[in-house]
């Protein structure tokens, strides 16, 4: 009956498509985070805080009569915000994703994951601790992008191709941001209906490929990309151009995961030319039990002033798709972190 009430999937016929099909699914988390020394917009205490995360996924699917395979994706969901508030994004559903595949080749266009953050050719988040996932094995990367489909707006349309042949993956994605944002000022006594200027406007191509390989219970992969475009600022008063900083980043991530026995473990190295160092990190997920795992990951280098991050924690389910997990670490600040909750989907 929870099935039934919950995740609702509807199938339509018609002449010119072989099947069509609609599906909502959730998931959910709530619990306690810590950070030490941590503030809200308003500079108060926020050490402690209660996390809670509620999302909607609906996503449709039809299968054309030659077998091309089409998907949209689109989600909503709810949380709460650096001030503490809670509440919807933005009372509504976010931007779109879209899908194309046929055998091994798939395309996607519009709100949806670029090379590394899909995973195609690697794992660059590994295993994270706690129910939050706070300490990641990149956790210290810096100027590594990593744009994924996710609820509210978008500042740009992701593009991705991806071709599977055999143990090899081929994948690449282009992106341009040409988002805008909007500096609010007081209205102009003189002119009403002055009220805000653009404050800053982004100009960027960001584009990545990426390659992995499969052996057995292993993986090896590598991505490349490159930044580029300007930023351009501008005076809130007069809305004249103050500032065009050029973005020129280039990036690159190597990465390894595999399984050995009852533990599960990822490693991946990352550098950029906005890091001042190397990202060295690792990962792993212990299986204890059948219900019960242990995580650790760690992740040092990037900028000179960061500290090496760190955690350990643990997850233990609960049956019917319910997981309490929780851990403590250090951040790239050198702040202890912690958590404790449960996560569920439905």
């Amino acid at each position: 009956m929870k099935k039934v009430l919950i995740a609702t999937t509807a199938l339509v016929g018609s002449a010119g498509m072989a099947a069509a099909e609609i599906s909502f699914a959730g998931a959910a988390r709530f619990g306690l985070t810590y950070v030490e020394d941590r503030t809200d917009d308003a500079g108060l205490d926020a050490e402690t805080v209660i996390e809670q995360r509620l999302r909607f996924t609906v996503t449709g699917q039809a299968t054309s009569d030659n077998g091309l395979e089409f998907e949209a994706r689109i989600r909503a969901e709810s949380g709460e915000s650096s001030d503490n508030s809670i509440g919807g994004n933005d009372g509504g559903f976010g931007a779109a994703g879209f899908a194309v595949s046929t055998g091994g080749l798939r395309l996607d266009v519009g709100n949806v994951s670029d090379v590394l953050d899909s995973g195609d050719t690697l794992n660059l988040f590994g295993f994270g601790v706690g129910f939050t996932s706070f300490i990641e094995q990149n956790s210290n990367s810096v100027g590594i992008p990593s744009n994924g489909f996710g609820a509210g707006d978008a500042d740009q349309t992701n593009i991705k191709l991806r071709y599977n042949v055999g143990d090899f993956t081929i994948s690449a994605s282009f992106s341009n941001n040409t988002s805008v944002i909007t500096t609010l000022v007081e209205p102009d006594p003189n002119d009403a209906s002055v009220v805000a200027v653009n404050g800053e406007a982004n100009d960027i191509d960001e584009y990545q490929i990426g390659v992995g390989y499969s052996f057995g219970d292993y993986r090896i992969g590598a991505a490349f990309g490159s930044e580029d475009g300007d930023t351009v600022t501008r005076d809130a008063a007069t809305g004249a151009v103050t500032s065009v900083e050029a973005v020129d980043n280039d990036f690159w991530a190597i990465g390894f995961d595999g399984s050995v026995g009852a533990v599960d473990f990822a490693a991946v190295i990352t550098d950029s030319d906005d890091a001042d160092d190397a990202t060295f990190g690792f990962s792993l997920d212990y299986d204890v039990s059948a219900v019960t795992s242990i995580r650790f990951a760690a992740s040092t280098g990037g900028d000179d002033d960061s500290d090496t991050s760190y955690g350990i924690g643990a997850t233990h389910s609960l049956g019917g798709g319910v997981t309490l997990a929780g851990g403590i670490g250090s951040n790239s600040s050198g702040n202890t972190v912690a958590d404790l909750g449960v996560t569920f989907g439905f």
